[in-house]
């Protein structure tokens, strides 16, 4: 299926009489992405080029090439080919897989089983796929000199729709229908190989950066996602965010210097700019995303502030868990990959995440948290800059220091800090709990920073 279960009615060939009924009702449209998504195209095939058998499980590399996205006149490569790795182990338990989607490069062999992954398969006793080059990249276009990569085609194919062009311009479209078409490949292979002994119809969607932006929106448009865990991508209110990242900064970071090169952000406030945040912003489509979701970021994002979630995951509907990892930056560490396997387990089998809420007072440097999970661990997080409302840590470093919090009497944890009279700090609460297997979810509330002040006007 195509779209969530909720959007499932078009406006097509509909009468005004059922339109206005429709939009009584609050059904939601078909957008491009979903246009996109479920147009047929006959370049989709996949192909088992290698099989690998290890201690407990065995390993499928296929390519796939998922859809032929531009015209041979508009780009120098058309098709999307991938590798996609499914781990089948030797013991599964039921119809749910995970699915990692991950960047790279077209051209490149096969690459190796993730032993990290096949130690997730086997441990959970599901399928673990893991699909690679989303995007297909680099890619030259006809008016460009250069082949082009990550950002700088996001940025590129953004430019190309505010400028006029065609819906399908947008890069995150054929991103998303990688996905699905990863998706659609696991399913028919794990049916094949175990003679339909092993189904496949559900999937837990993880990816970080541009494939995060591809999580939030793959579980915008296919209800096979049961639950995402998308990483250091804060592009929900993009606007918004864009807003308050150059109020902060007084510039934008050279992280995304391409955005700022092709004006992208000027634009997002235009009236092409909000039918562009309508397809790629995953919170235009927030009341589809209503599965669980573990939100990952990095206190010291270069991309986006130490703030950011601010700005919706509040807002966010359904079972929703956020952690920020202190002291790093776009990359993350280990323990990201820890807290998606706990996620993961806990999803298979059907056991809530921790339950807890907080409630931020920026005005006097406090955060109360309320929960009705009881943590093993509480710690208090905080970072000062005497100077700028910078916290990234390309420009800070490693300087997230953390204390001991301790509940109570009503069981609820308080984090004070003083506003400092210059200079800004950043704090947050970071709550750990058992998740069984030897694991624990180490979960966060948002961070906040004060003074709640900043520094530059926010406007363009």
């Amino acid at each position: 299926m195509m779209m969530r279960d909720i959007c499932l009615i078009r406006f097509r060939a509909l009468t005004p009489a059922l339109i206005a009924m429709v939009l009584t009702a609050g059904a939601c449209l078909a957008t491009p992405l979903d246009d996109y998504v479920a147009k047929p195209d006959t370049n989709y095939t996949y192909r088992v080029e290698g099989v690998a058998d290890d201690d407990g499980y065995t390993a499928y590399s296929i390519s796939m090439t998922s859809q032929q996205w531009r015209l041979d006149s508009e780009v120098d490569d058309t098709l999307w080919r991938h590798w996609v790795t499914v781990i089948l182990p030797d013991e599964v338990s039921g119809s749910t897989a995970l699915l990692w989607i991950a960047g790279g490069s077209s051209g490149q062999d096969a690459p190796p089983i993730d032993e990290g992954f096949a130690k997730v398969a086997v441990q959970s006793q599901s399928v673990v796929a893991i699909i690679k080059n989303v995007p297909h990249q680099p890619l030259l276009f006809a008016d460009m000199s250069e082949p082009r990569a990550e950002d700088d085609i996001i940025a590129y194919t953004f430019d190309k729709y505010l400028n006029g062009g065609d819906a399908e311009w947008p890069l995150l479209l054929p991103m998303v229908k990688s996905a699905v078409r990863a998706m659609d490949t696991i399913t028919r292979h794990i049916g094949d190989v175990t003679s339909g002994k092993v189904a496949v119809d559900k999937f837990v969607v993880s990816g970080g950066s541009k494939r995060g932006w591809t999580t939030w929106l793959t579980a915008a448009v296919d209800s096979r996602v049961v639950a995402i865990a998308p990483a250091v991508i804060d592009v929900l209110k993009l606007d918004d965010q864009m807003r308050h990242h150059r109020a902060a900064y007084g510039f934008y970071s050279d992280a995304i210097a391409p955005y700022e090169k092709m004006n992208i952000f000027e634009r997002l406030g235009s009236p092409k700019g909000d039918e562009l945040s309508g397809i790629v912003d995953p919170y235009s489509y927030i009341d589809r995303l209503d599965m669980p979701k573990l939100v990952i970021n990095g206190s010291g994002d270069q991309f986006f502030l130490s703030d950011s979630s601010r700005f919706y995951f509040h807002d966010l509907i359904g079972q929703k868990s956020l952690r920020y990892i202190p002291n790093t930056d776009h990359k993350l560490n280990g323990s990201a990959r820890d807290s998606l396997a706990a996620f993961y387990l806990s999803i298979l089998e059907s056991k809530p995440m921790p339950e807890f809420s907080w409630s931020i007072s920026p005005g006097n440097g406090r955060i109360v948290v309320e929960t009705s999970t009881v943590p093993q661990a509480v710690k208090v997080w905080r970072a000062d800059n005497p100077s700028v409302r910078d916290f990234r840590l390309e420009t800070i470093g490693p300087v997230w220091r953390s204390l001991p919090l301790v509940a109570n009497e009503a069981g609820g944890y308080v984090a004070n800090v003083d506003v400092p009279s210059k200079g800004w700090t950043a704090f947050f609460v970071e709550l750990t709990f058992d998740a069984g297997h030897g694991m624990s979810h180490v979960l966060t509330t948002d961070i906040s920073v004060v003074p709640d002040r900043l520094p530059f006007p926010s406007d363009r």
